[in-house]
């Protein structure tokens, strides 16, 4: 039997003391609870935010710098900090840790993205803990992921992970609230994350440690669960936490059902990840086959060619309704595919002297979101 995969993306304000400071007990605390898990037979990927609240002392600032030069040094110095932390704990648990720093361009470039998910793979099966955080001293657009919370999400679909456990200082999500209006009714599960909700949830991070907010958390879960993946987002305090969510006890609210598609590591970069660069407008009969028969485009259902493509870029596949029904990666460039729509396969390889059939392959061929829940 296979083992599961978790992802546990830790807060800032789940690891740090009343100054904002990185606590020892907090890590140790999270270290044993991890340990647990393993120990059930999980696979578990951390990540972890924190970077920030570890160096800012050292830099010499008495609280955690509002700057982003300030942020950025800070993590420039924590990151070391935060990892040494974690290893040295699950040291003591006879867990070999790895870091791991990541930025919005590794999941944009398809071959940084197959790398980071090959070293992902071995470290897993060599039992190492991946401590995953974003590259803080380095990201241009400030801390980009809202706290790791977004990075958590897209780390949990790339991995394939069966479940993502956020952990934060607010034990799941309220109609309002909680420290404003504390009789808020808290949800204990949602099957879906609606864009009221997500509204309903643009407030600011209460803690003055973290930069997500629970709009954030809203954001990635709903982002996990396109991904294939349920998730959790609550607090804890003891060993026994990460047990206690896997098992559905946990202090938080549980977010999705039953899931009807995970997709693949590549169709995954295309999806969701992959810059579009161009349209190809397909007839009835072209459509039908795709969507119903999950089959490929060949030339002959195309109908019209928008953009300036190469082959191997991303492009959409668009009905004569002007719906987008999928995309994927073109075996030809646009000037090659405006000289072969509507012909057939054979005829189409022999006027551009390629070996391939197909226009776009079903392997590397996703639908719509929309069309793959009809």
């Amino acid at each position: 039997m296979a083992k599961k995969r978790v992802v546990v993306k830790i807060g800032s304000s789940s690891l740090t003391n009343g100054n904002g400071q990185l606590s020892k007990t907090k890590v140790m605390e999270h270290a044993a609870s991890i340990a647990k898990l393993r120990n059930l037979d999980y696979e578990v990927i951390l990540v972890s935010s924190g970077a920030v609240a570890a160096g800012f002392s050292d830099l010499g600032y008495p609280t955690r710098p509002v700057t982003l030069a300030g942020k950025q040094a800070a993590a420039a110095v924590g990151q070391g900090l935060l990892v040494q932390a974690y290893t040295e704990e699950f040291k003591t648990h006879q867990i070999a840790t790895a870091q791991l720093l990541l930025t919005r361009d590794v999941f944009v470039n398809e071959q940084q993205y197959s790398n980071a998910y090959s070293t992902l793979k071995e470290l897993l099966k060599r039992a190492v803990l991946p401590i995953i955080n974003e590259n803080d001293s380095v990201a241009i657009d400030e801390l980009t992921f809202g706290d790791n919370d977004m990075l958590s999400a897209l780390v949990s679909g790339l991995v394939r992970a069966d479940f993502l456990i956020i952990l934060t200082d607010i034990n799941g999500f309220y109609d309002e609230n909680p420290h404003v209006n504390p009789l808020a009714n808290k949800y204990d599960y949602l099957k879906v994350i609606t864009e009221d909700l997500i509204q309903q949830a643009n407030v600011e991070s209460t803690s003055g440690v973290g930069t997500g907010g629970m709009k954030s958390k809203l954001l990635a879960a709903k982002t996990a669960l396109s991904l294939g993946v349920n998730t959790f987002v609550g607090s804890g305090t003891d060993h026994d936490k990460l047990i206690e969510i896997m098992n559905g006890n946990g202090d938080g609210t549980y977010i999705g059902g039953k899931l009807t598609h995970k997709f693949r590591k590549q169709k995954q970069w295309i999806a969701f990840h992959s810059s579009v660069c161009g349209q190809l407008i397909v007839d009835s009969g072209a459509e039908h086959a795709i969507v119903f028969e999950g089959k490929s485009l060949l030339p002959a259902g195309i109908k019209s060619v928008l953009g300036d493509f190469n082959v191997g870029d991303v492009v959409e596949l668009v009905n004569l309704d002007r719906e987008v029904i999928a995309k994927g990666q073109v075996n030809y460039t646009s000037l090659e595919l405006q000289q072969i729509k509507g012909l057939l396969s054979k005829d189409a390889m022999n006027k551009t002297n390629q070996s391939k059939p197909e226009a776009v392959h079903r392997d590397r061929l996703v639908l719509s979101l929309k069309e793959v829940i009809l």
